[in-house]
């Protein structure tokens, strides 16, 4: 056993000697070529090792942009979506005149934008806007800022498809806030978040729903003439509202906080029940 245990141990010495050999003995375009074959077959961690390797022993070679460029696309194509941004931003800095700077914008954006498409979002029909919305938020930043900086890029189509949303999905994230601070009795911030999105988020699905947290914020807090004023814009704009009753009145919601709370909620703090 213990001959054995030696004798793996000097395969396994010899086979990295070997592999460091080659690598040293690899050209530039040998290299180039060992990562796009990497990339192809879709082995983006083997590729993020090529393309650095490849950065590290020509750093002004002829493949060297490309290389720093790939890497972006390697990390975001493996889930790593930090890495990722933090190449985009590297490559974004270091070649900001780089005829395909775009691209770089664009997969910044995109691996935010991913982040929190995760396995489980796949298979279930989870609510998204009910997360922590960072991600989203600086995914729509970045395709703001590709499609404020390059209007003709080849990404701009798709990056304002995704714009919108996103615009969507943070105005339902501050929905949800609001109605939450409504439950917990905080009526301020509700009425506050409900304006917010009133005023940032137009011709979003979120506005009537912002002008309603509005109006039942308002007359918690017993401010008639804010509450009247809102609710007449609500249903002057949006009639239809299915919030609003027969007599245009807005009917209470049920995320008004009760005075009583269940023996689950005092036991989980809120959290249940």
């Amino acid at each position: 056993m213990r001959l054995l245990l030696i004798s793996l141990a000097l395969l396994f010495l010899a086979a990295c000697a070997s592999e460091t050999e080659e690598d040293l003995e690899a050209t530039e375009l040998e290299f180039y070529q060992q990562a796009q074959g990497s990339l192809r077959s879709s082995n983006f961690d083997e590729g993020v090792r090529r393309l650095q390797l490849l950065e590290a022993r020509f750093p002004f070679g002829r493949y060297a942009e490309q290389a720093q460029l790939e890497i972006i696309y390697a990390y975001y194509k493996s889930n790593q979506a930090e890495s990722a941004r933090a190449a985009a931003d590297r490559f974004i800095r270091l070649h900001p005149q780089h005829p395909n700077v775009d691209y770089a914008y664009y997969l910044r954006g995109m691996a935010s934008f991913d982040e929190d498409q995760n396995f489980l979002a796949q298979f279930l029909p989870l609510d998204l806007s009910t997360r922590d919305p960072g991600a989203a938020r600086e995914s729509f930043n970045d395709f703001s800022l590709l499609i404020s900086r390059f209007p003709n890029s080849q990404y701009a189509p798709d990056a304002q498809k995704r714009l919108i949303y996103l615009r969507n999905l943070l105005a339902r994230a501050e929905i949800n806030v609001a109605r939450y601070y409504i439950y917990r009795g905080a009526y301020i911030a509700a009425a506050n978040r409900g304006r917010y999105v009133f005023e940032n988020y137009q011709e979003t699905p979120s506005v009537p729903e912002a002008l309603a947290v509005m109006v039942e914020a308002y007359q918690l807090l017993d401010m008639k003439a804010l509450a009247d004023e809102a609710l007449l814009v609500l249903t002057s704009n949006y009639p239809a509202y299915s919030a609003l009753d027969k007599n245009g009145k807005l009917k209470r919601s049920a995320s008004v906080k009760s005075n009583e709370r269940s023996w689950i909620s005092r036991l989980t703090f809120g959290l249940m029940g």
